[in-house]
């Protein structure tokens, strides 16, 4: 009794993260112009890490030679956006760490549990644990200041409101790569 609540809980677990992670890739998707830029990497980040998170239970053996190659993919993607600055590397670690938990899956059994380098597992949950905090404090603080209009001030001269720089990412947008990178917390948190 107490193992099949424990598959259960585990089998919910899973495809909420397939959720998080396609509903993310959709919206990625959703507002990349073409597949120039990073938000058509983030959508397949996004879609890839959907698909590997589904418990598919002993099958799927297609599952990791077509991830393999889709994460590579990526991370070539990346390679190429990193050419226009250093904000892009984020995408190529992540990229190249799908490709990591991919091999580490084929070499544990397609498990997860034993598999991969700890070394490099434990740097990988350091930097998407500190990657998460950081996200989230940014989302937190993204509002910026409470608009004059709203607060009841004895002065009559209004605050100005802080209008965001163009191109600078919504909170939609910073909700959504807080959303992957605690995707991917998880899924390194699995191994």
């Amino acid at each position: 009794m107490h193992g099949s609540a424990s598959s259960l809980s585990a089998t919910l677990s899973s495809w909420l993260l397939v959720l998080l992670c396609a509903v993310s890739g959709a919206y990625c998707l959703r507002r990349a112009h073409g597949w120039s830029g990073a938000a058509a990497g983030e959508a397949v980040m996004g879609f890839g890490m959907a698909l590997m998170a589904v418990p598919l239970g002993g099958g799927g053996a297609w599952r990791t030679p077509v991830l393999g190659v889709v994460f590579c993919a990526a991370a070539l993607h990346a390679l190429w956006l990193l050419r226009g600055g250093a904000h892009h590397a984020h995408h190529l670690l992540g990229s190249l760490t799908m490709v990591y938990m991919t091999v580490a899956a084929v070499s544990g059994g397609g498990h997860g549990h034993g598999a991969g380098l700890p070394l490099l597992t434990g740097s990988l949950l350091l930097y998407y644990a500190g990657y998460v905090v950081l996200g989230g404090t940014r989302l937190l603080t993204a509002g910026g200041p409470v608009p004059a209009s709203s607060v009841p001030s004895a002065s009559p001269v209004p605050m100005p409101v802080p209008v965001p720089a163009p191109g600078a990412p919504t909170e939609l947008v910073r909700a959504c790569r807080l959303a992957m990178g605690m995707g991917m917390l998880a899924m390194l948190l699995s191994m």
